[in-house]
């Protein structure tokens, strides 16, 4: 007892800075998948053949290689990120191609019918997107969204490959100073509550939208 006393802050700390790269990444991935989904419905064909050339390389390749091409190899071209913004820069860029390809099915579920309605009533694009489209399609995409948000939690492990100190970092370092499993054991109990609270979380969230009937 008194030794996971000893190590617990080096494992909040690292919990720290994995919920803060969790909670920017969804800050910033979210929207840019809404954006990005109606941007590949758009008929401006041009556009809509960078954003799939977007989500197919974001989907296509590891989100490891990704960091590792962020932080490494775009130095070679003049870019230089901090650890922490690379890490963010590459979570925003791939969670948000998925969010979009998982929005863009939810869109299209929407029938055309609902669409041709607002048109009658005078509603804006804006309104018909905000009062009509999104509140549908956020109920139908939540299940997939809460997928992705808990992979998120677990993908967030991979930053240790830049040198951020995250939860898995700080218990690796514990086990490999002290010779002993229980630090991961204590990393795993973590992972195991984050995903527990997220799981939760999206249950109440699921149970909201269900008035959308």
């Amino acid at each position: 007892m008194e030794y996971i006393k000893e190590i617990l802050p080096a494992l909040l700390n690292g919990t720290g800075m994995t919920l803060k790269v969790f909670i920017c990444t969804l800050l910033g991935s979210l929207p840019l998948g809404i954006l990005v989904a109606f941007g590949l419905r758009t008929s401006f064909a041009p556009l809509r053949w960078v954003l799939n050339a977007y989500v197919w390389v974001m989907r296509g390749t590891p989100l490891l290689l990704q960091l590792i091409f962020v932080f490494y190899g775009l130095p070679m071209l003049g870019v230089v990120f901090e650890r922490y913004d690379a890490a963010l820069f590459a979570f925003i860029l791939n969670y948000g191609a998925y969010f979009a390809e998982i929005f863009r099915g939810g869109i299209q579920s929407i029938p055309v019918g609902q669409q041709e309605a607002a048109k009658v009533l005078r509603l804006t694009k804006t309104q018909t997107v905000t009062k009509i489209i999104l509140p549908q399609v956020v109920k139908i995409v939540l299940p997939s969204i809460a997928n992705e948000v808990i992979n998120l939690i677990k993908d967030s492990s991979l930053i240790y490959v830049i040198g951020l100190g995250d939860l898995l970092r700080a218990g690796e370092i514990a086990m490999s100073r002290d010779v002993t499993l229980v630090p991961m054991v204590m990393v795993g109990a973590i992972y195991l509550l984050l995903i527990g609270i997220l799981t939760l979380l999206a249950k109440r969230i699921e149970k909201y939208f269900t008035y959308y009937k």
